[in-house]
This record gives structure tokens, C-alpha cells and sequence, in this order.
């Protein structure tokens, strides 16, 4: 028997909410930050088709419509609180509902995110999260505030997500063990949310890396009107990515890429020494891949090998209107 929008909701977006003071089941929810907090509010769409292959599977799907959110929190320096979550669905289909929500739930649990409200309805194949966090008043990271002589910072590893998405289109050939591996970075983001709490004070400029490393890169140069260098050579590859790398492919999805959910930012030379810690501390790898070389209303980024060739690409990162 087929479900009504209200069942469907009652059967699988419905979850407690100890964070709120109302969530699922009103016309809106009613949430209360805690006293000396800023709010830090983000949304993202997911599109079939645009965003992910029809026939993803649903747990994965349902992970990474989180994730991405998560991950803007991150880079904000904040501790994500709620969730909303918006869904066309082109019909309703109790089991792919149930792995996608689990994929969801299971990832917001772990961030103690409380899901507080959304909508449902017939369409193509589209999510839209909204996820509000907190920060200290006066403490959030941006993407405004690198200056000269800062050095650049990445965390993780880059271009796995990006190389996988061009094995999966037939642009390049892995072995079955390296699409494993690079396709958990495409499929099952890690948003780093404990290091953005953690760069508060530490880092200046701020961005999680989603369109690609030189465009969001970029992105924090033209909000603080300077200019960076990366060096290709310090920027964190997998081995598998390592092995691809003379290959324009590899090359393209290692600075251009997009996907990878890492972040990337800017803090003083003085800092480096608290930058360390903070990776120990978290086990994460950072890296310092660069520096801002320049103040001016000019903003750009400049990328070079080992020996001080620049390394040219067609295109900086990822357009959703490309």
C-alpha cells in the first residue's frame, strides 16, 4: 500500500531530538543557542545526476547529504547542532528510505546532530540539508582573514575522491584495490569537525576543500584581496594517487578535483608549532603546502613542481554551472 507524504514522514524522518526544545512535527521547530554562542547556518543540494550517479546507494547517499553540511560547519570552526533535511523523491520506496536515513541518522548520531524538521514531496531525485551550528561569539574561522606571510595548511590527503569519480567515468584505469580505496573518499567523506573547533585562535582564513584545492584556495584569497603559492610536491597524496600523478588526469583531480572535504587554511609562520599539536593531537595529517605571498585586490594562486616550473590546468575546480 503506498504511503501518504505524512506517513512518510511520521515512518522515517521522525527522530528524537534532545537538542531542541521542539522538532519533528509542527510547522517549524523551535531550537535555543546557548547563551554567548554565535549561530553558524549552512545548506547544500544534492542533485541526481549532478551531484551523484542514479543508483547510488542509498546509506552512502544518505552519509554524504550530512557530511557535506558537516563539512562547511568544519570549516567554520563551529559544533554542529541541528538539521534540517528536504527531500524530492520520484516515489516512495520504503527500503531505499530506510538505508537512507540510516546512512543519515548514523552519522548524525555520531555528531550529535538532531534532525528538527525538512520537506517531502514528489520530484526528481534532489536532497537539500540545512545544518545549524555554534560557535563562541566572535570566534567562527572565515574565509576573510589570511594575510601576507601566512603559511597555506591542507589536512588529510587530496584528489582521491576527484580520481575515483574519473576511474568510475573511464578516464584512467585503477586495480580493483585502488578503486576501493579512493571510492570511500568519493562516497564516505570524513568532515573534519573536530579540527575546525580545534583551529579556533590558530588558523586566519578557513575553507573546506569541495570544488578543488586551487579554486577554494582561490575563494579565500578574494575574500582577504591576497594572493598564495602552493608547491605541488607538498600537497598530501595517497600512494595510489602518488603513483597516477604525471598523468593529467591524476594532476587535474589533485588540484582541481573537488570532492575531498578536507581543510584548507591559512595560519601565521608563528603558529606552526600549535598547528603540529593540533594534528597530533587529532591524528590528522597537516600539511603545509604553501604560503600568501601578497596583499592587493588582485587575488590568485599560483601552483609549481619540486623545481619551480608553474603547473598549468584548464580549469581551477569544480562550477556548478559549468
Amino acid at each position: 500500500m503506498a504511503l501518504s507524504e505524512f506517513e512518510v514522514i511520521r515512518r522515517f524522518f521522525t527522530h528524537r531530538a534532545p537538542g531542541a526544545v521542539l522538532g519533528v512535527g509542527d510547522d517549524a521547530a523551535i531550537v535555543r543557542a546557548r547563551r554567548g554562542m554565535d549561530l553558524v547556518v549552512s545548506a547544500d543540494m544534492l542533485v541526481s545526476g549532478r551531484h551523484f550517479f542514479r543508483g547510488a546507494r542509498p546509506a552512502q547517499l544518505g552519509h554524504k547529504s550530512l557530511a557535506v553540511n558537516l563539512s562547511d560547519i568544519a570549516a567554520m570552526g563551529a559544533a554542529p547542532r541541528w538539521a534540517t533535511l528536504s527531500i524530492a523523491l520520484p516515489s516512495v520506496n520504503a527500503r531505499w528510505l530506510t538505508d537512507f536515513m540510516d546512512g543519515f541518522m548514523r552519522l548524525a548520531r555520531r555528531h550529535r546532530v538532531d534532525l528538527v524538521g525538512g520537506d517531502t514531496t514528489r520530484g526528481p531525485l534532489s536532497i537539500c540539508v540545512q545544518i545549524i551550528g555554534e560557535a563562541p561569539a566572535g570566534t567562527a574561522l572565515r574565509r576573510d582573514r589570511a594575510r601576507a606571510g601566512d603559511d597555506v595548511w591542507v589536512s588529510g590527503v587530496i584528489g582521491d575522491a576527484a580520481l575515483a569519480l574519473a576511474a568510475l567515468k573511464g578516464r584512467i584505469r585503477l586495480t580493483a584495490g585502488e578503486r576501493r580505496q579512493v571510492e570511500e573518499k568519493l562516497h564516505a567523506p570524513v568532515p573534519r569537525v573536530a579540527l575546525g573547533t580545534a583551529l579556533r585562535g590558530v588558523a586566519r582564513g578557513t575553507i573546506d576543500v569541495s570544488d578543488g584545492l586551487i579554486a577554494d584556495l582561490r575563494h579565500i584569497c578574494e575574500r582577504s584581496r591576497v594572493s598564495a603559492a602552493v608547491r605541488l610536491d607538498r600537497i598530501p597524496v595517497s600512494a595510489t594517487m602518488r603513483h597516477y600523478l604525471e598523468r593529467p588526469v591524476a594532476r587535474a583531480a589533485l588540484l582541481a578535483g573537488g570532492d575531498d572535504y578536507e581543510l584548507c587554511f591559512t595560519a601565521r609562520r608563528s603558529q606552526r608549532d600549535a598547528v603540529a599539536r593540533i594534528g597530533r593531537g587529532l591524528r590528522i595529517r597537516l600539511s603545509r603546502i604553501g604560503r600568501i605571498v601578497s596583499a592587493g585586490a588582485q587575488a590568485a594562486v599560483t601552483a609549481t613542481d619540486a623545481g619551480g616550473k608553474p603547473v598549468r590546468l584548464r580549469r581551477a575546480g569544480f562550477d556548478h554551472f559549468g
